[in-house]
């Protein structure tokens, strides 16, 4: 496991531990310059903010991670990217413009995940009284990318008046 903040870390170890979890390690660390020493099976995300889901799930496909769990938080990119003349009867309410955003974001990155050949799902996965950012991508690397899916991913950011979104420039950002 990796996470920035070093108390989150440690309750993570003493779950594991309490547990008898044998084999898991944590870390404290960015996403974004660690290198797994090995294959990566499960990439799961949980609650990061903004465009962090975005580098959790480019990593996660950089490393071809056979799964990827990741239950996104806030997502104001796309919110600021919107146009008012869209869905003028959404757009001019902030709330609805923000949950509009919100699963906008989702679709385009499920989009892009099916693209790279990833079976993707978005599903409910708490119940909406814990927490209302209770929506899970769930993602199952397949053997080869969808070509469909490419001309998906441009009908949606056309429709939503997109010209680029942060997962895809993650994507075309080498890496060291």
């Amino acid at each position: 496991g990796l996470d920035l903040k070093a108390d989150v870390v440690r309750d993570c170890q003493q779950i594991a531990e309490k547990l008898g979890c044998t084999g898991l390690r944590f870390e404290v660390g960015d996403i974004a310059g660690y290198t797994p020493t090995g294959p990566v099976d499960l990439v799961v995300t949980l609650h990061a903010c903004d465009t962090a889901s975005d580098a959790a799930i480019a990593q996660a496909m950089r490393w071809q991670a056979k799964a990827i769990l990741a239950a996104p938080c806030c997502q104001h990119e796309v919110a600021g990217l919107l146009s008012a003349d869209l869905l003028p009867g959404i757009m001019k309410f902030g709330i609805l413009k923000e949950r509009f955003a919100a699963l906008a974001t989702d679709a385009l990155r499920a989009a892009i995940l099916e693209r790279a050949g990833y079976q993707t799902q978005i599903i409910e996965f708490i119940d909406l009284e814990h927490t209302p950012k209770n929506l899970l991508l769930r993602a199952v690397r397949r053997d080869c990318p969808d070509p469909a899916a490419a001309a998906s991913v441009e009908s949606l950011k056309n429709q939503l008046g997109i010209r680029e979104f942060s997962l895809e420039r993650l994507l075309a950002t080498p890496t060291g």
